[in-house]
């Protein structure tokens, strides 16, 4: 009989022996007791989470969160990063009770339940995203590579290879570490913080209570907001965090580990982008002509007011925020492709065996780390651009995680209650508002001034 179990597991894919023996380990690890145990099984299950949340800081993000704080100072932007705390974990814990109960990325539930009509938008939205966003973690590393004497053109090809690689070279459990030793560079933002010059920790108190506006609500302040949106969830982290809980084989038992995880992940992401604004506002803000500040220039401020060691470590946070989110997104793009077609879907499948996975992931790195190579493109204006878009994008792919997550035939007892409908209802209700607001500033440009 254990010569007929043996055969059978020999004869599985390889990335699917891999994932049954990391789901021993964690078995094993169960049956231990105490607190040091309990501490590691944590440690072993939480990543997805983190990642997804700090790849969400990324190199667009930084340059949003610093254009914002440029623009707008202290203000309504502080207390409006806490609520997106609980909106960043309300949206990105129902992947992961979705992914450990069916045990199915994203992009082949929709494709499964929904058709395949159904199935094709959601995908092509996703991946029209997806190039867009990496986009702007290329401008994030070629500028902040630039600031150490590195040309564009060798930093963009550096960081292909170095993503590549990572996807291609390391199984699931390793290419997760290293990511999220990557990903603890962009707690590098906090501490400058502490060293912005004259910075009015009164006012940012005060924030809380008065939700200044500079200016008012004004087409511009619409835009940033919706910047924002599309900065703190996007439809590329449902797939993503989905398909890394898949992948890493949760189950169930694992559901609240996940949202402790994702939990941590939101905190330490809201943190960051505070901390970024703060930076901008106390060195930036008050220059003249701030909505067109490049990231260039911001830096060059930063420098001017906190000294060159400050821009550095700015800089090499940028880096690395475009670095940890290029690594996320091209992983998403593999899998949701993977997952659509019946392709292998695994980081743990070797290269050879698995390379209708690793190649979309790989052409989408190449075509944004060509284009931003391109002479004298408006890098600035194309950033905030995509953050809005993503957020354009966001309400149709919510509504099928929504859908998802209310079909009981599906999920069972971890169907969606009340009052998480209630708050998902909510966000999707306020993208679409904000979505209208912005769309009749286009049509009707001087609407709000």
């Amino acid at each position: 009989m254990k010569d007929i179990y043996k055969e059978k597991l020999d004869n599985l894919p390889v990335d699917i022996k891999l994932r049954a023996a990391d789901r021993l380990k964690i078995h094993l690890m169960r049956q231990k007791y105490g607190y040091f145990s309990r501490l590691c099984l944590l440690m072993a299950l939480i990543g997805p989470g983190i990642l997804v949340m700090i790849a969400d800081n990324d190199a667009g993000g930084v340059m949003t969160y610093a254009q914002t704080g440029s623009i707008f100072g202290i203000g309504f932007f502080i207390p409006f990063m806490i609520i997106m705390l609980p909106v960043a974990y309300i949206v990105q814990e129902m992947t992961v009770r979705l992914g450990a109960v069916t045990h199915r990325g994203h992009a082949e539930m929709i494709w499964k339940r929904y058709g395949k009509f159904w199935g094709a938008f959601s995908l092509i939205d996703l991946i029209i995203a997806n190039v867009l966003t990496l986009i702007t973690e290329f401008i994030g590393i070629t500028i902040g590579m630039r600031v150490f004497g590195v040309p564009p053109l060798i930093s963009s090809a550096a960081a292909v290879i170095i993503i590549a690689s990572i996807q291609l070279f390391l199984r699931y459990w390793a290419w997760e570490w290293i990511s999220l030793s990557i990903a603890a560079f962009n707690l590098i933002f906090v501490p400058l913080v502490f060293f912005v010059p004259h910075l009015h920790w009164g006012a940012v108190a005060r924030s809380f209570g008065t939700w200044h506006i500079p200016g008012g609500v004004t087409s511009l302040f619409i835009y940033v907001v919706l910047a924002n949106l599309g900065t703190t969830i996007a439809p590329w982290m449902l797939f993503f965090q989905q398909s890394s809980v898949v992948d890493k084989g949760l189950t169930v038992k694992d559901i609240r580990d996940g949202q402790l995880d994702t939990f941590i992940g939101s905190v330490f992401m809201v943190i960051v982008a505070i901390a970024i604004i703060l930076i901008t506002a106390g060195t930036v803000y008050g220059m003249t002509n701030t909505p067109n500040l490049d990231i260039q220039t911001i830096l060059s401020a930063i420098s001017s007011k906190m000294g060159p060691l400050a821009m550095r470590l700015f800089a090499l946070g940028l880096v690395e925020a475009g670095l940890i989110a290029a690594i996320a997104i091209s992983a998403s793009t593999s899998w949701a492709m993977g997952e659509a077609f019946g392709w292998p879907k695994s980081i743990n499948m070797p290269p050879l065996q698995g390379w209708k996975f690793y190649l979309p992931g790989i052409i989408s790195l190449l075509i944004a780390g060509s284009i931003v190579l391109i002479p004298n493109a408006p890098l600035g204006f194309l950033n905030l651009t995509v953050q809005v878009v993503a957020t354009i994008f966001m309400p149709a792919a919510m509504m099928f995680l929504l859908l998802l997550l209310n079909d009981k035939e599906i999920m069972g007892v971890h169907i969606n209650k009340p009052w998480q409908n209630i708050s998902a209802f909510t966000i999707v209700g306020f993208l679409i508002i904000m979505n209208f607001l912005y769309g009749l500033t286009v049509v009707f440009p001087h609407l709000l001034g």
